[in-house]
């Protein structure tokens, strides 16, 4: 029988890291807060607005319990200031709000998003939370074409919120409208709406491909879970997802032009030619609009989206410094939102603009303290993606694909921000404050005492400087 010698030239064999249960289960749990804000409004679809509320509510207060139980090292001079300053005026103008009950309401979701965030981001590591983000918009995707599915080989009729089959008085209202077989109409999966759909499917092919960049085990599923997505995002066919998706073109391939830059000033060319190319490309979207939706199969107003921002600007212009009050999104009971903008019969809840839903809500000063939110996270994110990571003389570490997620969320959330609110709540908010929050806290993939704690409990020995 083999013995080991008394002087072993090697250490002796070892059963490979196993993760402790105890971070299995939080890192379950992240993945469980991440699918509750990637499905967005399935939850209110699928159990009812009051059952929605107690698991978001519920769910909130399990993330400050384990917080204080946990304990991660946060740095707390390094918080995303501007999140705060954010969250602090929104919560300031339930003093002065014009609809209180609807700005208490849509306030306790802010802040629960937002702690959701900096919680997620504070006991993740960068590849646990990449992991975390993956395994969760796997659940969304494959949900979405398992209820599509369901309902066109099962149901075979359109379906309202609630599993109601019925006949509604506009499309506007099914949950799904048993488009899967019919190629040249939309689908809308477990959202319900197809514009929420598209920027979802777009957020899974780019989380996939880091993922296989950085070569993760079962690369081959991976590919598959890019074409299912893929799909998703071609037949919800969102104007607002194809923009965004020509910006994540842009930016990414301006990334890697820069992390070939190896002389000084190198990188001043390609950063005139990235001005250049989104200056132009915003003229030509402004100037040949009509042209450019009508071949994407929208109108030149963006479906009526103009008639709403003159009718939200007018009311802002009436309050134009602190607003009327928080109200993200409008509650449809509200005297002040319950028709007030119609679209389709149904009352609309939402201005389809960031920047203008925030300028009536919580007036200039809310829009500057926004603009500084996303000024200064697409600045950290951008030198966080071209910049090689050094902490110290080395200046020949490689990159990592990881930090290429926080500047392509952010091509997202803001070209998606020009037709729609929701960047301002659900996954939007929740993953430009948790990335934000986590760049700030762990500059470095891997470094740091944020991700070496985590590693810890996860069971790994502490990794040494060499």
């Amino acid at each position: 029988m083999a013995v080991h010698s008394k002087h072993p030239a090697a250490a002796p064999p070892a059963p490979p890291v196993r993760e402790k249960t105890g971070h299995l289960m939080l890192r379950g749990w992240c993945i469980f807060v991440m699918l509750m804000s990637l499905s967005g409004t399935a939850w209110v679809h699928a159990f009812g607005e009051l059952t929605a509320a107690v698991i978001t509510i519920a769910g909130g207060i399990l993330s400050v319990i384990l917080w204080f139980v946990i304990r991660p090292p946060v740095h707390w001079p390094r918080l995303p200031w501007f999140v705060v300053a954010y969250v602090a005026w929104a919560t300031l103008s339930l003093i002065w709000s014009a609809w209180p009950q609807t700005t208490a309401l849509t306030l306790l979701l802010l802040w629960i998003t937002t702690i959701q965030a900096l919680f997620i981001g504070s006991v993740l590591t960068w590849r646990e939370l990449v992991r975390a983000a993956a395994s969760a918009l796997k659940w969304v995707i494959a949900l979405s074409i398992l209820f599509e599915l369901w309902v066109s080989v099962f149901v075979q009729a359109p379906v309202l919120p609630g599993f109601v089959v019925g006949t509604a008085d506009d499309p506007i209202e099914y949950w799904s409208r048993n488009n899967l077989f019919d190629w040249g109409a939309r689908i809308q999966g477990i959202m319900g709406n197809a514009n929420l759909l598209g920027p979802v499917a777009l957020l899974a092919i780019i989380v996939f491909a880091i993922r296989i960049a950085a070569r993760a085990p079962r690369r081959a599923l991976l590919w598959a879970w890019i074409a299912v997505s893929a799909y998703l995002f071609y037949r919800a066919s969102s104007a607002t997802a194809y923009v965004a998706a020509a910006g994540v073109l842009v930016v990414l391939a301006t990334v890697l032009l820069m992390r070939r830059a190896r002389r000084p000033g190198e990188r001043t060319r390609y950063y005139l030619g990235y001005a250049v190319v989104g200056i132009g490309g915003l003229a030509a979207l402004f100037f040949f609009r009509t042209t450019i939706f009508s071949a994407l199969g929208r109108d030149s107003d963006l479906t009526g989206r103009e008639t709403i921002w003159e009718k939200v600007l007018e009311r802002a212009s009436e309050r134009p410094w602190i607003g009327w009050g928080y109200a993200t999104p409008w509650a449809p009971w509200d005297p002040a939102f319950d028709g007030w903008i119609i679209d389709h019969g149904q009352t609309v809840l939402q201005a389809h603009n960031m920047w203008v839903d925030i300028r009536m809500q919580l007036g200039i000063v809310g829009v500057v303290l926004l603009g500084l939110l996303y000024l200064a996270f697409v600045w950290r994110s951008w030198f966080f993606a071209v910049d090689r990571p050094r902490w110290d003389l080395r200046d020949d570490r490689p990159y990592s694909s990881l930090t290429l997620l926080p500047t392509l969320v952010g091509a997202i959330v803001l070209v998606q921000g020009l037709a729609e609110s929701s960047p301002l709540l659900l996954w939007g908010w929740l993953f430009v404050v948790m990335l934000g929050s986590k760049i700030k806290q762990s500059p470095h993939v891997g470094e740091g005492p944020a991700e070496q704690s985590a590693a810890i409990e996860r069971g790994e020995p502490e990794k040494q400087e060499p």
